[in-house]
Parts: C-alpha cells; sequence; structure tokens
C-alpha cells in the first residue's frame, strides 16, 4: 500500500503547505507515490515519488520536473491539462478546431495543428497509462493526487517515447478508511459542476473507490444566426477502482473509468486591426495576394471583404471587435460533435526477494466527431455535416510495460530494465465538402485576381450577384479574347465550371492506421561515492506503422477543368489563371477521380535513445547536475487527401503515397542544474539547450494542411529558402543539420516561512527557434514556400519569458479547526507569434492572467464554502489566429480566443 499513499500525507505540518508546487525533478513514468511523513517540525513539503523507477525524494533527482499537488490543482481550479498553464511556467496548453487533439508544448515545443497523424511530442499518461493524443486528457479529470511535468525529451524509462517531455496524472487511489465527499459548483455562463466519490474498504485486502464528476455551462460564443452558443460544456466522467493488498509484498490496482462529451466546439472571430494593426500585415505568398501595405484585415478596401458581404454576410463580423463573442455562422450549420474515451487498466507490485516486478497494463477506446462550420464565415463555403464521420477519429489502444529492478554490489548499482508494448489501432473518417456558396465565392477570388487588368476598362471587375462573380462588362471583355486569346474558350468554360460547385466534395473519406511499438530499456544508477551518482540509461525502439485510405468523393468539375485546362498550365502567360481555376477546382485534391481510389503503404523504424546523468550531491542540500539525452518522435502519415500532392493539381493516374508520410523527430538535448532544497526555502535551476533534427511541423496555409520535416543547412542557401520559390534552396545531405533549437534558463523556487503561509516562483526563459537556412526533410530537399517567414525566427507559441507565481494562506479560525483560505495564483506571458506560419498578423502581444479563490475551509470539520474566479482581470488573448480558409489570399484571419472571466461558488463536504 505504500506507492498508493495520496501526496496529501507527505505534508503534514500545514494544510497550507502542500498547496505550494514542490521545484523539483522527476522521471517517473508508470509508479505511483509512496507515503512519507515529514519530521513534524518541518514546515516545508516533504515530496518523494518512485522517481527513476525508484522511491527517491524530489529534490534528489537530476531531471527536470514540475511537480503539483492535488490539493493546489483544487486551488488552481485545474479539472484538465489545460489549466496547468497557470502552475508551470515552461507548459503551454492550447485547443484550436478540435479539442480532441489539443496541443501541449514544454519549452516552446509542441506538435502543431488537429491532424491526428501526428503524435504528441508531450505524452501524457494517466495512472502509467499511455493517452494516443496529449487532446485526450482535454476532459474531466476527477480527484487527482499529483501530476508531474517533465521537461525534455523522454526518451529511456517505460512509457511512450517523447521528444519535448511528458505529462504524468495520478489519480487519488483508494484507501483502506471509508470515507466520501461531495461538491457543487455554480458559476457565470450558467456553470453547473458536481462531483461526488466515496471510499470503502472490503474486508482486510480490498479497498474500493467510485468517483463521479458532470459539468455543463453555456458557451462563450453566442452564434447570432443560429440561436445557440458554441464552445460549451456537456460532459461526465465515472471512474472505479479496486485496491488488493493480499501481503506486504504484493499489490494490484485496477481502475476503469468512462467519460463523455456532448459539446459544440470550436468557434472562431474575424481578427480585427486591432488585435493585428497594418504594420503587422505579412507580404503575399501567391498570384491572388495583395501587395505589401494595402489595405488591412478586415476594411472594406481589402477586396474580399465587399464581395462576402454581397454574398451576405453579416456586417457586424467585421466592425465588432476580435475578442467581441458574436459569431455569425451559416444558417444550419453547426459545431456540435461527441467524445467517448474509455478503459480498464492494472498495475501490479510484486516483491520477489531482491527484484521487485512491476507491470502496468492498459486497454483504452477514444472516439470523437466533430461538425463544423469550417470557413468559420456566414458564407457557405465548407462544412462538415454532423454525425459519426465528421472529422471523426477513433484510437483503440493496448499497451503493457514490465520492469524488474534491484541493487548489486552492496547497494553500489541500482538497476532496472523493462520491456513496452504498445498497439494502437486509428480510423479517421471525414466528409469535408464545399458549400453552397463556394462556386461563386472563390469565382470571386479569379475576379479580384483580375481587376488590376481589367479594372481601367470595365471598372469594378468582382460582381458577386452573378454565379461567376464577373460583372457583365468584364466577362464580355474576357468572351471577346482580348486577354486569353486563343485559350479563351477554355477560360471562359473554366470559370463558369467553377462558378456551380456547390454541395460538393467528401462523402466519405476512410483512413487506418496501425502502429505497433515494441521498446527495451535499462535505467541505472551507480554511486560512484556516497555524494557522487553516474546514472546510464538506454532504450531501444521499433516501431511500424500500416496505413491505408479509401476516398470518397463527388465532385466532378474538378476532373472536367482538368481535362480543359492542364494544357495551358505549359504556356507561361497562361499557366497562372489556368493553375488558379484548376486549384480552386480541385482545392485539397476533392475531385471525383478519387471516388473509390484505395491507398496503402507503411513504414518501419528503429531508433535508440538514452541519457548520461553525473550528479553531486555538494551538500545535504545542494544537489548539481549535468545529462545529455536524445529524445525521439514516431514519424507516420499525414491523414489528409490535400497532402497527396503539392501545388494541389492531383493527377489520379499517378498518385505518390509516400507524399503523405513524415520522417521521425529526433532531439539532442544537453542541461545542467542545481536544485537547493531546506525545510522552508527550495529551488531548482536549469540550463539547458535542446537540438531537433526533423522537426515534424503542421500547419495550414489557408488551402490546405501542410506535414513538413524541418532541418537546416551547414552551407549559406543565400536566402533561397526564404524567396517564395519551391525549386530554390536544396542543400547537400552532408550539410544537413537540426532546423529547430530550443535553449534558454528555467528557475522555480518555494517558501513556506509558516505552516498557514506558502508562496512560489517560476521564472522560464527560452530561445525557441528555427535556425537559419532551413530546408525540409534530411535528404535536403528546398522548404516549402509558405513556410518562408521562419528562418531565423522564433517559433509559434514559444514566447520567450514566462513567469508564474502562487501565494496560498490558510489561518485557522477559532479553536475549532475551522481556517480561512485565501489563493491566488498568476501567470505571465511575453509576446508570441500564434501561427506555425509566422505571418505578422498572428502575434499575440503578452498578458497576464490571475486567478483567484477565497473561502473558509474544514467547517466542523467537514464543510468549506469558497467564492473562485479565473482570468479575473477578463484578459483577452488569442490561443491561435490561422489564414481564414480560402479568403487568407486576401490577408484576413480568424482566430480561437482564450476563456473569458468566469467565477462562481464551490461547496464541499466530506466525510
Amino acid at each position: 500500500m505504500k506507492q498508493l499513499v495520496s501526496i496529501r500525507a507527505l505534508a503534514l505540518a500545514g494544510a497550507s503547505v502542500a498547496l505550494v508546487p514542490q521545484a523539483a525533478f522527476a522521471q517517473d513514468e508508470g509508479g505511483a507515490e509512496p507515503a512519507v511523513e515529514a519530521p513534524p517540525e518541518q514546515t516545508g513539503p516533504v515530496i518523494v515519488v518512485t522517481a527513476q523507477g525508484r522511491e527517491q525524494s524530489l529534490a534528489d533527482v537530476p531531471v527536470a520536473v514540475s511537480a503539483v499537488s492535488g490539493e493546489l490543482l483544487e486551488k488552481s481550479g485545474t479539472s484538465d491539462i489545460r489549466e496547468l498553464n497557470q502552475v508551470a511556467p515552461s507548459l503551454l496548453v492550447s485547443s484550436t478546431g478540435n479539442e480532441a487533439n489539443g496541443s501541449a508544448r514544454i519549452r516552446g515545443i509542441g506538435t502543431v495543428g488537429d491532424n491526428p497523424g501526428l503524435e504528441s511530442s508531450v505524452a501524457v499518461f494517466v495512472d502509467g497509462v499511455y493517452r494516443s493524443r496529449s487532446g485526450n486528457a482535454l476532459s474531466e479529470l476527477g480527484p487527482i493526487d499529483r501530476i508531474e511535468i517533465l521537461r525534455g525529451p523522454q526518451g529511456t524509462l517505460g512509457g511512450r517515447n517523447a521528444s519535448a517531455g511528458l505529462i504524468s496524472i495520478y489519480t487519488a487511489p483508494p484507501e483502506f478508511e471509508v470515507s466520501g465527499y461531495g461538491a457543487f459548483t455554480y458559476g457565470n455562463y450558467d456553470a453547473i459542476r458536481v462531483e461526488a466519490g466515496v471510499n470503502a474498504p472490503i474486508g482486510s485486502t480490498v479497498a474500493a473507490r467510485v468517483d463521479g464528476v458532470y459539468f455543463e455551462r453555456d458557451g462563450f460564443y453566442n452564434d447570432v444566426n443560429n440561436d445557440t452558443t458554441v464552445n460549451n460544456r456537456d460532459r461526465y466522467l465515472v471512474r472505479g477502482q479496486l485496491l488488493f493488498e493480499p501481503s506486504d509484498t504484493l499489490n494490484f490496482r485496477l481502475v476503469a473509468d468512462y467519460s463523455k462529451k456532448d459539446e459544440a466546439c470550436c468557434a472562431a472571430t474575424f481578427v480585427q486591426p486591432e488585435f493585428a494593426p497594418l504594420a503587422r500585415v505579412s507580404p503575399g505568398l501567391d498570384p491572388f495576394t495583395r501587395p505589401e501595405g494595402g489595405p488591412a484585415l478586415t476594411s472594406t478596401d481589402n477586396p474580399i471583404v465587399p464581395v462576402m458581404l454581397g454574398l451576405g454576410q453579416d456586417p457586424r463580423a467585421f466592425t465588432q471587435s476580435t475578442f467581441d463573442r458574436d459569431i455569425y455562422v451559416t444558417p444550419g450549420r453547426t459545431y456540435a460533435g461527441e467524445t467517448e474515451d474509455y478503459g480498464i487498466s492494472g498495475e501490479l507490485n510484486w516483491q520477489l526477494g531482491a527484484v521487485e516486478l512491476t507491470s502496468i497494463t492498459g486497454y483504452r477506446e477514444y472516439s470523437n466527431w466533430q461538425a463544423s462550420d469550417t470557413d468559420y464565415t456566414q458564407l457557405d463555403i465548407l462544412y462538415r455535416a454532423p454525425g459519426e464521420d465528421a472529422g471523426s477519429r477513433r484510437f483503440k489502444t493496448f499497451t503493457q510495460e514490465l520492469r524488474l529492478q534491484g541493487s548489486a554490489f552492496d547497494d553500489r548499482l541500482d538497476w532496472l530494465v523493462g520491456g513496452y508494448y504498445a498497439n494502437e489501432k486509428l480510423r479517421v473518417t471525414d466528409n469535408l465538402r464545399f458549400g453552397e456558396d463556394y462556386g461563386t465565392f472563390v469565382s470571386c477570388r479569379l475576379a479580384i485576381a483580375l481587376q488590376p487588368s481589367l479594372g481601367g476598362i470595365v471598372g469594378t471587375v468582382p460582381d458577386p450577384t452573378q454565379q461567376n462573380c464577373f460583372s457583365p462588362a468584364a466577362f464580355g471583355v474576357i468572351q471577346s479574347g482580348a486577354v486569353f486569346g486563343a485559350a479563351t474558350p477554355a477560360i471562359v468554360a473554366g470559370i463558369n465550371n467553377l462558378s456551380t460547385i456547390s454541395d460538393a466534395g467528401g462523402t466519405g473519406d476512410v483512413y487506418n492506421q496501425k502502429s505497433e511499438n515494441f521498446a527495451l530499456f535499462t535505467h541505472n544508477i551507480f554511486h560512484i561515492t556516497d555524494t557522487v551518482d553516474l546514472t546510464l540509461g538506454l532504450r531501444y525502439t521499433n516501431e511500424t506503422k500500416d496505413f491505408d485510405a479509401l476516398f470518397g468523393n463527388d465532385n466532378t468539375v474538378c476532373p472536367t477543368n482538368r481535362a480543359m485546362l492542364s494544357p495551358l498550365l505549359g504556356v507561361p502567360s497562361l499557366a497562372a489563371f489556368a493553375g488558379g481555376i484548376l486549384s480552386l477546382s480541385c482545392q485539397g485534391n476533392s475531385t471525383a477521380e478519387l471516388d473509390g481510389v484505395s491507398l496503402s503503404d507503411s513504414r518501419d523504424e528503429d531508433e535508440f535513445t538514452g541519457t548520461a546523468v553525473l550528479s553531486w550531491k555538494a551538500t545535504p542540500d545542494l544537489l548539481l547536475y549535468g545529462s545529455y539525452s536524445r529524445g525521439y518522435k514516431a514519424g507516420g502519415f499525414n491523414l489528409d487527401r490535400s497532402a497527396l500532392s503539392n501545388p494541389l493539381l492531383l493527377d489520379p493516374n499517378n498518385i505518390d503515397v509516400g507524399a503523405l508520410q513524415f520522417d521521425e523527430e529526433t532531439v539532442n538535448a544537453y542541461e545542467i542544474g542545481a536544485k537547493y532544497s531546506t525545510r522552508d526555502f527550495g529551488f531548482s535551476i536549469a540550463a539547458f539547450r535542446q537540438e531537433f533534427s526533423n522537426f515534424q511541423l503542421n500547419t495550414f496555409n489557408g488551402s490546405f494542411y501542410l506535414v513538413q520535416n524541418i532541418n537546416s543547412c551547414s552551407t549559406d542557401l543565400g536566402g533561397a529558402d526564404q524567396d517564395g520559390d519551391a525549386t530554390t534552396g536544396a542543400c547537400d545531405p552532408e550539410n544537413v543539420q537540426p532546423g529547430v533549437v530550443a535553449q534558454g534558463v528555467e528557475f522555480e523556487t518555494t517558501l513556506n516561512p509558516t505552516r498557514d503561509l506558502g508562496i512560489t516562483l517560476g521564472l522560464t526563459y527560452s530561445d525557441t527557434s528555427y535556425e537559419d537556412d532551413l530546408i525540409g526533410t534530411d535528404t535536403g530537399v528546398p522548404l516549402d514556400p509558405a513556410l518562408r517567414l521562419l528562418p531565423g525566427d522564433n517559433m509559434s507559441n514559444a514566447p520567450e519569458w514566462v513567469a508564474t507565481s502562487s501565494v496560498s494562506w490558510t489561518p485557522e479560525i477559532g479553536a475549532s479547526g475551522m481556517r480561512g483560505l485565501v489563493f491566488f495564483n498568476a501567470r505571465m506571458t511575453g509576446d508570441y507569434n500564434t501561427g506555425s506560419d509566422l505571418l505578422y498578423g498572428k502575434e499575440q502581444d503578452g498578458y497576464v492572467i490571475v486567478n483567484g479563490r477565497i473561502g473558509l475551509t474544514n467547517i466542523a470539520d467537514r464543510f468549506s464554502i469558497e467564492g473562485w474566479v479565473q482570468n479575473l482581470f477578463d484578459t483577452n488573448y488569442t490561443q491561435v489566429a490561422f489564414n481564414t480558409p480560402f479568403i487568407a489570399p486576401q490577408q484576413t484571419y480568424s482566430a480561437f480566443l482564450a476563456e473569458p472571466r468566469t467565477y462562481g461558488i464551490t461547496v464541499r463536504g466530506e466525510f
């Protein structure tokens, strides 16, 4: 039982102190936490985990981690991993178009976007069991014992390898005493949250626990046209556990859980000039883009805006603030979605003489579908209809981890060996279709492109009252042959065909991916002297992925226009315009030529990763260390048909399925650090450098999702990686080097001057940026032109400076044991760009978020009442700004907004 006792027993000297996150170090990926009693006179917390697979104090383990207790999570209002941002300065968790694939970043490194084909750079484990994607933890977690946030690559011990870090969540376990609790919360946006649980022994060797959470709340966005709200909450969780302890040497914990969400997510608003002023607007990227210095964003001088207004867009969408949460969705379209997540796991700990066996077995199923008005405008341009095929992903995952550990040579060697196996089946379905306004709207883009050459003759060229969006006078000039000469009949027919696309496209694309991961690992601590340790770890991983896809599509305009216009692509004076018609006709490789087409492919990877750490306990309170580690994230397949060809001129008779592949990501990391810990004061400081090769970047360029590996070249490319030309900027493979580097310093400290007062401070400086002279894969191919702003710049969602702090004061009130509660925490974030392509209009200024909670606790030893507020000052900021689909070439952006201020009251009781 000692390995399953709650962290709440670890700080007996004072309740308030247990609320403070310990700046500490660990690398535990599967085990639970042992019970440790603090000396009665000590005021600070003593946190002990099975770090590196052993029972060690966090203060003695030389790997960077932030450890957060269940009490602090409760005080900070944390119900899913997104709210960990407030307590861990090196962590940023955000969600965008679909919460099912939310992104976690550590030290500025994370997986971008909603493509389930990419694994998470930051792996998430719950009770030692791997969750297939970090977004799976964007749901109610229920009672938590602790959360450990491991920083840097995790590629040695058990569990899934990760290139940027790891989040380990440990739920509150069963205990051998009768207890129960309940909590009721009411807040603004009509939020209601109910949580309850009961724990009881069943005989002398078995204990059981059941917890449940229900949460509902109105959405933060007001859908004006459909009279509903979006980004609401309607979710619940049920978790049951059994703990078997037949002897002092054997225990087994069984956990089963089920959760469901029935919510509408995720809406976006137009980015207005007050958020992204003219100075930030980027230069054009293609022939349909206005030049730098033109009208900004939602101004009617921007030629796309009058077109949208003419097609029925509510003008208020262009005049309200970026952070006005009224949205104007296409009538009849919805963001409704449904998520189910359930599984069962078992952890066995068995002391076999001098050797301890640990086994963690897990099986999980996760499914999500999400309808959407995918163009985020009132126009019906692109959508997913609700249902099980609406952008869905379904994971079935089995994992098994085994560890054996012990000591040798008179305890001079602590050894550990183990193995890991994971079998993941992923099924993705999609029904993305062009809406009823698509044909006319994209024809307007062609009309805008011809405005400079025809405007002097006919005045305004775009006319959204016409199906093909050309004014009769302008189209008459085109038909006369004055613009395109002998190619006029094909061009005219192509424009007219394009304008007829309405409610066409995907009828059900299906992607299947089976992944098998085998790993063998060893992790050994050599006690060279009583104060000097050498830690050596090595892991071998084999990863295989089998992929197949079957497409369904009814867009017949694409093949018709392809047959007519393809010959014109070889004529320099006609190639740009003819290519524009074809790209818009076949956008995202949406073509009836793919209907019934199936593809298959596979990939196999072998990788060695590991770590070496030299640490010195200079004094009983001071630890110094230096480390090297190598991490790895598997390659895979881009589960998006638009990636089958780039530019988007798919030849259905010559499909390159290899275009969907991306290579494995590796990282070499170096770190030096120090940790000081006394009973009332402790701090940790770490300096790090991480070099990423084949960094996996997923970005939306306004037309399709691009997945590209990023490297750099050791020779000067002379700006060819920034010239917008896909054919320039190649590199000799012998000169390829890492393309992304994260380096900086982290500092965390805790101060516990009295039993009732705890203070924390965390500060991270991280320069996480792309190198100069960027290229694509390690074969030296040129960088994609859509990424031409990346070289030498900071990565998206990677602020250089982040600081967090908290204060907790729990004074005793009277002699009855009742206590007051005053708790505040804050996160200060510096400036950063939210767009993975780093376009200037996506920059977010620095901001501060403050949360607070005030109340009375331990009333009659059973009750508490607390008032709380999240985002106290109602700070407005965006999670991600992105190119508005199909509109972005005219420099119009949309943004997924962060949550506004929420507040409420919570009443708790326990026995």
